[in-house]
């Protein structure tokens, strides 16, 4: 089992926890660290010896830059660190209420085409015998991107189709809509690029950490609790600045100044974004756990204490 996946297993069982180390992993700043720095604090989190004040952050460093599977570094962009510098202003971009159909396919194709290359790079890739993406997950993910992108602008569409003039339709289309819709596109985009996680299996590791097969099973739940943290994070953050700015628009403040309402919205989004993404994260253990109950026939009985363990991916 990678060094990655014990320190999980042994400090990252409790909800809390998770929270404590994810704020940390989540620290612009570690995306400053060079890839030799990243390897040798790989290396030294797997050495089993007790790290000294210097070589404190080489668990941080470790959990946020290499993939637990392959030990690989992860590419710049996609480390867990990078996700809401680069993701924010997608995102905000993408709620905007534009005035055209063009600008929110263009914005709504980067947003999925990120989510989609953030998915395929954290993914649990330990039943790959090579490193070369297939032509079937290159197509997978391209009409994955495609897909979410059109129904992503659907709301503009759809006002813009139609002619829409009344306030409280375009309300419901550009405030209520956006809501389930985000959460659905966002638990799409994990369930469809990580589709062969399910297809092919994942390793599943006994209690002391040894492989002892693919499983199937272990794959479905690893993708379906990656696919709801993330229906978690972008649902709620397109729910909650909708909501703080229609409380905020019955105040006299913005009744006199309805300008606020705008900079308001994209600054909170921003900011509920930066709050949900480490509580998303932490909602299942990396190291998941699966029941012998719920496992294949054929590895049950390598579940000495009633379970194996996974690594979930992110």
């Amino acid at each position: 089992m990678d060094p990655n996946l014990l320190y999980w297993k042994s400090q990252g069982q409790s909800f809390f926890s998770r929270l404590r180390i994810w704020v940390n992993l989540l620290d612009p700043t570690i995306l400053l660290s060079s890839d030799a720095e990243i390897e040798k604090a790989h290396i030294l989190l797997g050495s089993g010896e007790q790290l000294n004040e210097k070589d404190g952050q080489a668990p941080t460093l470790s959990l946020s830059s290499v993939h637990a599977d392959s030990g690989a570094v992860l590419p710049l962009i996609f480390r867990p660190a990078a996700l809401l510098p680069i993701s924010a202003p997608l995102v905000v971009a993408s709620f905007l209420p534009h005035s055209y159909v063009k600008p929110a396919l263009f914005w709504q194709f980067l947003l999925q085409s990120y989510s989609a290359g953030f998915n395929y790079t954290n993914r649990n890739s330990s039943s790959e015998q090579s490193k070369k993406m297939s032509l079937k997950q290159l197509l997978l993910i391209t009409g994955t991107v495609s897909y979410a992108t059109c129904a992503g602008a659907l709301p503009q569409i759809v006002i813009n189709r139609l002619g829409i003039r009344s306030a409280l339709i375009k309300t419901f289309f550009r405030s209520i809509l956006p809501i389930p819709l985000s959460a659905a596109l966002a638990f799409f985009n994990v369930l469809t690029v990580r589709s062969e996680e399910s297809e092919d299996g994942i390793q599943v590791f006994d209690s002391s950490g040894n492989p002892v097969g693919l499983s199937k099973a272990a794959g479905e739940k690893a993708v379906r609790e990656t696919a709801l943290s993330r229906a978690v994070l972008f649902g709620t953050t397109a729910a909650l600045p909708n909501l703080l700015v229609l409380l905020l628009q019955r105040t006299r403040l913005f009744q006199r100044n309805s300008l606020l309402a705008a900079p308001l919205r994209h600054i909170s989004v921003a900011f509920i974004l930066g709050l949900m993404i480490p509580i998303s994260f932490s909602l299942f253990p990396q190291l998941g756990t699966i029941k012998k109950e719920n496992m294949e026939e054929q590895l049950q009985a390598a579940a000495g204490d009633g379970q194996l363990y996974y690594h979930r991916g992110l």
